[in-house]
């Protein structure tokens, strides 16, 4: 008895294949620029009272706080909403926790209240305290 030859091609080409269908079947393309960063969640969940979109100095100005440091918002590449530091309060050589933080607005500048509490003591604060701006970008101490 004559045996018939064995093709090793189809069956190998069957093998080939069922691996790339299994390996495709898991794969799913994640859009990450339809995902929010950590910067636009901060920034669209901030308190109005952490808020500050208007005119300074005849130019329009987006502010938000966050975290005890003021942050200038702007739309970058992509138009995804990015911010930039504008004011943070003077270091502390211990541990700090923000305590208090606001930005208000009143006759043409706004208003900054910072405060951070160092770890273990009572009261606030450690650094911070009062600042105005006439633009948003330069901060003079009160």
């Amino acid at each position: 008895m004559q045996s018939k030859p064995r093709h090793p091609l189809p069956t190998m080409l069957v093998i080939v294949a069922g691996a790339v269908v299994a390996l495709l079947a898991g794969c799913e393309r994640v859009d990450t620029a339809a995902q929010p960063t950590a910067e636009e969640i901060a920034i669209r969940t901030a308190p109005a009272e952490q808020v500050f979109q208007g005119t300074l100095a005849g130019q329009p100005v987006h502010l938000v706080v966050h975290d005890c440091e003021v942050l200038r918002v702007r739309q970058g590449p992509q138009g995804r909403l990015e911010w930039t530091s504008v004011l943070t309060p003077e270091p502390y050589p211990l541990p700090t926790a923000c305590e208090r933080q606001s930005l208000r607005f009143d006759a043409g500048q706004v208003t900054a209240r910072l405060g951070r509490r160092a770890f273990g003591a009572g009261g606030c604060c450690a650094s911070g305290g009062t600042y105005r701006s006439a633009d948003g970008l330069t901060w003079k101490k009160l």
